[in-house]
């Protein structure tokens, strides 16, 4: 079988270079980049993807900050097409590359529809990439409504990728997140309240069979499924500024069922407890294979081998392995191969 790695970050060269000069003070982003040459060097990638056979194909998607983060809206659509072509460009020239998920500029809105339809008609993109927040703005803000629509339409998923920064803090009394507890436990967080706004937003009732991917298996909520499921049939128990019953009773099912509509993807590091708990919670036609790739200790290749171990030793028929492996995303992303 193909194992068809759906979440991985990498950044075109040409759109490094832009980026670079648009946005050079983002030192974190530049720290992280500097010590990761395969997120760059494509040669290097290509060396380090070797050790997992011929079998292993990998769906490309931009490495963060968000394209919104770099510039104000008149730099960020050209920022988007760099990027688009870069990928494009990688995807029809390596095996490897089986496809990529297009980046937009989500602080131009229509110039971020323009942007997914060239990038799906033209270029072949499976689908778009987002981020949890808009520049801190929620994604059930009616102003993103339109591009939840056209992805509708195009029957492609919409990738969500996490985004939080040490500038928000862990307590109120301070001004910074300390111990970089605003990625290791904030990202999760910022996932999970991802998904509830867009639960109660009612977006699953206006478009049932849109198919979003969350990365890292839906952040908390596979863990919290009690307080998702009996907890959140309470909305509005402990609240009193509001009535928020009518949220919940606007909804056409349990908060709990449109949380399962979701797909999550099995970057988790190489927690085999984690992935055996998200895949108890969406279900295998709900979970694909992904990595992270190549944000591991080893800089490339160690997320990849982990994730690889545990699928391969979890109790599943062969059958749901391939399922996972492949199968979820042959189907979702239309891939020809």
């Amino acid at each position: 079988m193909l194992k068809i790695d759906v979440f991985n970050h990498i950044f075109p060269v040409r759109f490094f270079d832009r980026m670079n000069q648009v946005a050079p003070g983002l030192a974190d982003m530049g720290k992280r980049v500097r010590n990761i040459p395969v997120l760059v060097d494509v040669d290097a990638r290509l060396r380090m993807l070797e050790q997992f056979g011929d079998d292993y194909r990998q769906v490309l998607t931009l490495a963060s900050p968000p394209i919104e983060r770099l510039a104000g809206p008149e730099v960020t659509p050209e920022l988007a097409t760099v990027a688009n072509d870069g990928m494009a460009g990688l995807v029809a020239t390596h095996d490897r590359f089986v496809g990529f998920v297009a980046s937009l500029p989500m602080n131009n809105q229509d110039a971020s529809l323009d942007e997914a339809k060239r990038a799906i008609d033209q270029l072949g993109a499976t689908g778009v990439q987002l981020f949890t927040n808009v520049n801190g703005r929620a994604l059930d803000h009616p102003e993103l409504l339109p591009l939840f629509e056209l992805m509708a339409a195009y029957d492609l998923p919409v990738w969500v990728h996490p985004a939080r920064g040490a500038e928000m803090p862990d307590y109120l009394d301070e001004d910074r997140s300390r111990y970089e507890i605003w990625w290791t436990f904030g990202w999760p967080y910022e996932t999970s309240a991802m998904m509830a706004r867009l639960v109660f937003s009612g977006l699953f009732d206006r478009f049932p069979d849109l198919k979003i991917i969350t990365h890292h298996l839906g952040g908390m909520t596979p863990y919290f499924e009690g307080r998702v499921g009996p907890g959140m049939d309470q909305l509005g128990a402990r609240t009193t500024s509001e009535d928020l019953t009518v949220i919940r009773d606007r909804l056409a099912k349990r908060p709990l069922d449109y949380f399962k509509q979701f797909y999550g993807d099995t970057a988790v590091f190489g927690s085999a407890a984690a992935t055996r708990c998200g895949l108890e919670f969406f279900g295998a036609d709900r979970v694909l294979f992904a990595s992270d790739c190549p944000f591991d200790p080893e800089r490339g290749p160690g997320y990849i081998r982990e994730t690889l171990r545990v699928l391969d030793g979890l109790d599943l028929t062969d059958q749901v392995r391939a399922q996972i492996y492949e199968g979820n995303a042959r189907r979702l992303l239309r891939l020809q191969l």
